[in-house]
């Protein structure tokens, strides 16, 4: 899943309105920004393999580290205890856990059976989705429409720029959507750990289109 870890995290404002969107996206999307660095470094391996399923070219070959259900809940645990080291905000702390283990959660709807219980473990999990391109387009589209609903439905805008901060990203991650699904495959598996790590930039674009926005009842950014 792509767009629908950053719908979660739209969603999650409303209920954490003093965790910033930037604080959320990076939960949502940390098994998928550490996944490119394992990559990087021959710990995790991608093959580009067109028609391994019908919605990406992708074969996620082995990723026990950032992807296995156990490491997830490591990251999970570990995020939410360091959120709350800092900022002791205990509903926060659930929250960002929460959308860490939620990548998981969502990759096991779309991944097929590449997903492992454990680093080492021989069972793999996943429901297939991916496996037609109009039904997860379908789903992750209106998971995408409801988290961006609640958080517009959560906020207003100070001033122009938190109208505009907002919908770019949108188009950006509309048109980053569609070039992946109908675009040509990447050219290495390199190629798509580089790309993988442009994610990071939502992060500081998350927090700059809060500062642009305030909550109905403006509770102080985390």
């Amino acid at each position: 899943m792509l767009i629908g870890h950053f719908a979660v995290a739209f969603a999650a404002k409303r209920a954490v309105p003093a965790v910033s969107l930037g604080t959320l996206f990076l939960a949502a999307q940390f098994i998928d920004g550490l996944w490119p660095i394992f990559n990087l470094l021959g710990l995790e391996h991608v093959e580009i393999a067109p028609g391994d399923t019908a919605f990406t070219p992708l074969r996620f070959v082995h990723y026990p580290i950032t992807h296995s259900l156990l490491m997830c809940a490591v990251w999970a645990v570990l995020f939410g205890a360091e959120y709350y080291l800092v900022r002791r905000y205990r509903a926060g702390a659930l929250m960002v856990a929460a959308l860490v283990m939620s990548h998981w959660i969502l990759d096991f709807v779309t991944h097929r059976p590449d997903l492992p219980l454990y680093p080492g473990g021989s069972t793999y999990l996943g429901l297939g989705l991916w496996q037609s391109v109009p039904a997860t387009v379908a789903v992750e589209g209106a998971l995408f429409v409801a988290g961006l609903w609640l958080y517009l439905a959560s906020t207003r805008p100070r001033d122009r720029t938190g109208v505009i901060a907002l919908w770019a990203l949108v188009v950006v991650f509309l048109a980053a959507y569609f070039g992946a699904v109908f675009g040509p495959p990447p050219p290495s598996p390199d190629a798509v750990a580089w790309s993988g790590l442009a994610g990071w930039l939502t992060v500081p674009w998350g927090y700059w289109i809060d500062q642009h926005r305030a909550y109905r009842t403006s509770p102080a950014i985390a």
